[in-house]
């Protein structure tokens, strides 16, 4: 489980001396450094590293930072807000030692997720970690509800030799195909053997759509380590396919046509152990809490798209019919609506079943994403909302009477659209906290004008090794 309390200077309780007991320990398995890993607002993993016999003390007073990065774009540019963007201040990065691993696919290393503190011992209102946990840790308290969440990572796969920042697929195989399996079989057991080593439970990994394309899904375990999962799952597959002499990205839209790199986020409430989404009289199974939780991110997509698809080559990647879920509907294993019932094996309902959501992209920073996707469902949730029907089929496909019928409606299609909706939804705003709100609102901006004027395979090449 992950730590769910707050770090404080000096350290936790026990929390110096299981960093000391930590470092000898991993100084003996020949690990010299600690990369401290948070995620920015733009979706970029940022880093510091220290040496592994520092580990007691960035425990117990954490290591600094500038808090600048909250409002630094995915070219490294800087916006600014009312409080944030300054040259001025610093803050401490405090590592979680529950989530501390030695990083199989980079030898001489381990990784630990950071939680962000002000000087003064306070939570930083712009750490998203720090975010996710308080959304957790309030819905337990509020509503007695636990979750379950994983995040699916897309990437593609390029020649390592390919001139200059130019896209060339590793692969030729098809789609799904056992000849792409075949061309990097060596790099992903390779990766299977990094994750079993580091502790991931691996639930698949294979071949995707696009060119060059593989997906990779571990189970699934309590949000915030989900989110730490799918950061630590990318540092990982880069690693490895390095040592390949490959180069990987998780940006949106590689190029600027076809289908692009999602990272859906499959998420499930629970009670006292049993599962809301299975064992109940509403529909596939779905208790009425369930049902109004699934409700309550149906009505809040449209802002929601701000947070999980934040990046202009975004919106390359949500074009209808390419199973991205672009449409604001919902459906058993409909895979063309933007939430997804999945219900899961008969005899394994009461555990795998989830609601899997669509419109969600790995430039993201993961634990905002998941803590905006919890804090619309509960709103749903505590307002008893009602889902509406379900959708077959591909909702594209409706006509213009039939889709306002179900209320089914396009998500947004730009950027721009979707810093609109989430400027107008007060319950997302509200969650965030104005200074995360406005980080948001800024940095979308701010990519919005960096990419002005550039079409749709300019987009793609401007962030396509960013992510």
């Amino acid at each position: 489980m992950t730590t769910l309390a707050d770090p404080v200077p000096g350290g936790r309780p026990g929390d110096v001396e299981r960093a000391t007991a930590l470092s000898g320990e991993l100084s003996g398995r020949g690990v010299h450094g600690i990369v401290l890993s948070y995620v920015d607002t733009a979706g970029i993993g940022r880093v510091k590293t220290v040496p592994t016999a520092r580990l007691a003390s960035a425990a117990a007073w954490g290591v600094g930072m500038s808090p600048v990065f909250d409002t630094f774009l995915a070219n490294d540019s800087v916006v600014t807000t009312d409080v944030l963007g300054s040259p001025d201040g610093d803050l401490r990065l405090y590592p979680d030692l529950d989530q501390l691993v030695v990083l199989a696919g980079q030898p001489g290393w381990a990784w630990a997720p950071v939680d962000r503190v002000t000087q003064d011992g306070e939570r930083h209102p712009g750490c998203g970690r720090t975010f996710l946990r308080r959304v957790v840790t309030e819905a337990a308290a509020r509503h007695g509800l636990t979750f379950k969440a994983a995040v699916e990572v897309e990437w593609t796969v390029a020649r390592g030799d390919a001139p200059g920042d130019a896209f060339v697929p590793a692969t030729t195989g098809p789609a799904y195909g056992a000849a792409r399996q075949v061309e990097l079989g060596d790099c992903t057991a390779d990766l299977l053997a990094a994750c079993a080593a580091q502790g991931l439970d691996v639930e698949q990994v294979h071949p995707e759509y696009a060119a060059g394309q593989f997906e990779i899904s571990v189970g699934a375990v309590d949000p915030v380590a989900a989110a730490d999962r799918s950061v630590l799952v990318r540092q990982t597959v880069r690693a490895v396919a390095r040592r390949h002499g490959l180069r990987v990205s998780f940006a949106p839209a590689v190029v600027g046509q076809g289908v692009g790199n999602g990272g859906h986020v499959h998420l499930s409430a629970w009670r006292d152990g049993a599962n809301l989404h299975s064992g109940g009289e509403g529909r596939y199974g779905m208790t009425a809490e369930a049902e109004s939780f699934t409700a309550g991110l149906l009505a809040h997509l449209p802002g929601l798209t701000a947070v999980t698809a934040p990046s202009p080559a975004s919106y390359l990647r949500l074009r209808p019919s390419q199973w991205a879920g672009v449409f604001t509907a919902w459906g058993r294993e409909t895979r063309e609506t933007a939430l997804r019932v999945v219900t899961g094996t008969a005899g394994l309902r009461d555990q795998a079943a989830n609601l899997e959501i669509k419109p969600v992209d790995l430039a993201a920073n993961p634990y905002l994403a998941i803590g905006s996707l919890i804090a619309a469902g509960l709103d749903g949730l505590t307002s008893s909302a009602t889902l509406p029907e379900e959708t077959t089929g591909d909702p594209a496909r409706l006509s213009e009477a039939e889709a306002a019928a179900r209320g089914v409606r396009r998500l947004p299609v730009s950027l721009e659209q979707a810093v609109a909706e989430f400027r107008g939804d007060d319950v997302l705003r509200a969650a965030l906290g104005p200074v995360l709100a406005d980080a948001v609102i800024a940095v979308r901006r701010g990519e919005l004008a960096s990419v002005a004027g550039l079409d749709d395979d300019q987009v793609a090449a401007a962030y396509r090794w960013r992510y």
